[in-house]
Parts: structure tokens; C-alpha cells; sequence
């Protein structure tokens, strides 16, 4: 039985990541050790359009196609040249732009910087991706 308990327990970081992630107004997300989507915060919620709640765990592939990246060309990018990827695989920050489409359709340039979460005796645990836009848009109140 402990065994099974152990398993269905979400690594200690990831839980104390999300609790840091719930107190940021900086829109933020939390993705374990296989880039599947497991928390975002109510910021990221404004921003995507969608509260966390109302979408849930999502797999890379599922967020991609929902929410982008969207390179240069207009298509997805591909979730190995996403930062989010980058830090997991290489244990340190990454950052880019790129654009990323909210729930009503309407595209925003952002910039993304993911910071891994290492647990020494594990390795990677996940990564938080911290995002803003790079532009006026969706940062009202900031003149």
C-alpha cells in the first residue's frame, strides 16, 4: 500500500512550486518531469482566458495545439525547441519569444523564461514558465 501512495504523490517541489506559482501576478505555469501541463496561475488564466480549473492537466502536445508556441511561420513549434523542454532536458534556465493564442483565438507576443526544478537525488522534477507580454497588450495598469 505504501508503495501506491508513493506513487500517486506529486513530487514535494512540484507542490511547493505551485503554492510560490498561486502568489506571483506574473502569469506563470507548472509542467512535470514530461512537460504535461499541471498547474497554471490565475494570471496565466487572464491572459490564456481560461482559469486553470476549467482546463485541468494538459499533455505537451494538448497545450501546444490549444495554446501554442506559435513560431515565425505560423505553425506550432516544436516541443523540442521550446524553453520549457530546454531546462528539463539541460537542468538550467531557457528563454525565448514567440507568440501564444488565448481561448478567444486572439494571438500575443511573449517572452518565456523556464526554470527547472531539480531534486538532487532525481534529477529534473518539472519546470516553472514564467511568460509576459512583450507588448502593451493584456498589461493594462502598468503606465
Amino acid at each position: 500500500m505504501a508503495v501506491m501512495a508513493a506513487r500517486a504523490q506529486k513530487p514535494l517541489e512540484l507542490i511547493l512550486a505551485r503554492n510560490l506559482l498561486t502568489s506571483l501576478s506574473t502569469p506563470a505555469f507548472l509542467v512535470d518531469e514530461k512537460a504535461q501541463l499541471v498547474f497554471y496561475n490565475e494570471a496565466a488564466g487572464a491572459l490564456l482566458g481560461r482559469p486553470f480549473e476549467d482546463v485541468g492537466r494538459m499533455s505537451p502536445e494538448k497545450w501546444i495545439s490549444t495554446y501554442g508556441p506559435i513560431g515565425e511561420d505560423g505553425e506550432p513549434m516544436p516541443l523540442d525547441d521550446l524553453p520549457t523542454t530546454r531546462a528539463i532536458r539541460n537542468g538550467r534556465p531557457a528563454h525565448a519569444s514567440f507568440r501564444i493564442r488565448s481561448a478567444d483565438g486572439a494571438e500575443r507576443e511573449i517572452a518565456s523564461s523556464a526554470f527547472p526544478i531539480v531534486a538532487s537525488e532525481r534529477g529534473s522534477s518539472g519546470a516553472m514558465i514564467l511568460f509576459w507580454p512583450t507588448n502593451d497588450q493584456g498589461s493594462e495598469g502598468d503606465e
